[in-house]
């Protein structure tokens, strides 16, 4: 296969399809479906200082890494990549509002109480086996829509008790898997 591409050439062939539109002021920046395929984040992603929404999406991406400088990121887009850990996150732990993590091969929560502003997160068809991982979500009050559905620690458990679960240690929760929650009466 051909040599991955980097975040640098992704960019050029972004600024190019926008008749040289420069990205350092962009504030919506799609580098999804990148071929041959972004295996590497790196610090070039610093100089991106206006963008808002960031999608990297259906890459090959393992880690998550250059984001400092991004000081208005409120979105940001990593589904259907090779993530493990949501390391990496505490440099846009301030201004990140929404992060899609989808179909990637996260099992660990670690790093996600740096998200001091997180309100939706889309983190279905991952790894996640235990509650103690998902117990880490407390630490993020601010969460109101979570999609969870499609990680192993769910499959084995009827769809109530599931909400019953998730509505006992996330008691803020207002959208779970798409679906508007509830609070028991009782």
């Amino acid at each position: 296969m051909a040599r991955a591409t980097t975040i640098k050439e992704a960019l050029q062939r972004w600024s190019t399809e926008r008749a040289g539109e420069d990205p350092t002021t962009a504030k919506d920046i799609q580098l999804q479906f990148q071929w041959p395929p972004i295996e590497k984040m790196d610090g070039t992603l610093s100089t991106l200082v206006e963008c808002e929404k960031l999608s990297l999406s259906s890459n090959m991406i393992d880690k998550i890494v250059g984001l400092n400088g991004m000081k208005n990121l409120r979105i940001l887009s990593l589904g259907r990549n090779y993530i493990k850990t949501l390391t990496g996150l505490e440099v846009v732990g301030e201004t990140l509002e929404e992060l899609w993590v989808s179909y990637n091969l996260i099992d660990k929560l670690k790093g996600v109480e740096n998200l001091k502003r997180l309100k939706v997160l889309y983190i279905g068809n991952n790894s996640i086996r235990e509650w103690g991982e998902f117990n880490k979500l407390q630490a993020v009050p601010t969460l109101e829509e979570l999609l969870f559905v499609g990680n192993p620690l769910v499959e084995n458990i009827d769809g109530v008790a599931y909400q019953r679960e998730v509505l006992k240690r996330l008691p803020f929760l207002k959208k779970l898997d798409g679906e508007a929650l509830l609070a028991d009466e009782d």
